[in-house]
């Protein structure tokens, strides 16, 4: 479980495709204090450590990735160079300073809007169909990793409003209109909405 509060933006040094995609991350985080087969939320997407190490370039870390992944998720966009916000699950104790975060992204959502406001940014994304229901005013989202509060909602749109700190500690502040973007529900109205249905 992660909370969407990121802690390190990493960058994929390399990738290889050749059979199980392998994604090579650096990160500032101590390679020593990474155990293997720990989760580590890559831009959203829950993974597992299966390398890691420290060589000149810094600290890095290995994760394999599935076909279902690469073709769910913004993955199979990723080369090398490509800045990643980063989370290791949560332990017991600590501070839940964001919302509760799966790690499993629910579909790929597209920036259709980008405006300052104040020295903030809003950010309009456009949903998936099926995930329109499940975004609401005041309620939360995650967007490639990052726990957001939802201002407003039109359809499948809905906007965010992006503070300069949460610009310039994770990848948000460089997204443009037209990328497209991890997007993980809120946990509690996943829940509601299956306890609504007619069976």
């Amino acid at each position: 479980m992660f909370t969407g509060i990121i802690t390190d933006v990493g960058q994929v040094r390399s990738v290889d495709r050749s059979g199980e995609a392998r994604f090579v991350f650096s990160c500032a985080y101590d390679a020593d204090g990474i155990d293997l087969g720990a989760s580590i939320a890559c831009d959203g997407v829950c993974l597992t450590v299966v390398e890691k190490g420290r060589d000149a370039g810094g600290n890095w870390f290995v994760m394999e990735v599935s076909e279902e992944t690469l073709s769910k998720t913004t993955l199979g966009d990723w080369a090398s160079g490509t800045r990643v916000n980063l989370e290791r699950a949560l332990k017991v104790g600590d501070e839940l300073g964001g919302h509760i975060v799966s790690g499993h992204v629910d579909g790929v959502a597209t920036v259709v809007e980008i405006r300052p406001d104040n020295e903030s940014r809003r950010l309009v994304f456009e949903a998936p169909e099926a995930l329109k229901k499940f975004v609401a005013p005041k309620g939360s989202v995650t967007i490639n990793g990052v726990s957001l509060t939802v201002n407003e909602v039109d359809g499948r749109r809905f906007g965010v409003n992006i503070i300069p700190h949460t610009q310039t500690a994770t990848t948000l502040g460089e997204l443009a209109v037209g990328k497209r973007v991890n997007m993980e529900i809120d946990m509690l109205a996943r829940y509601v909405s299956r306890l609504l249905e007619k069976e």
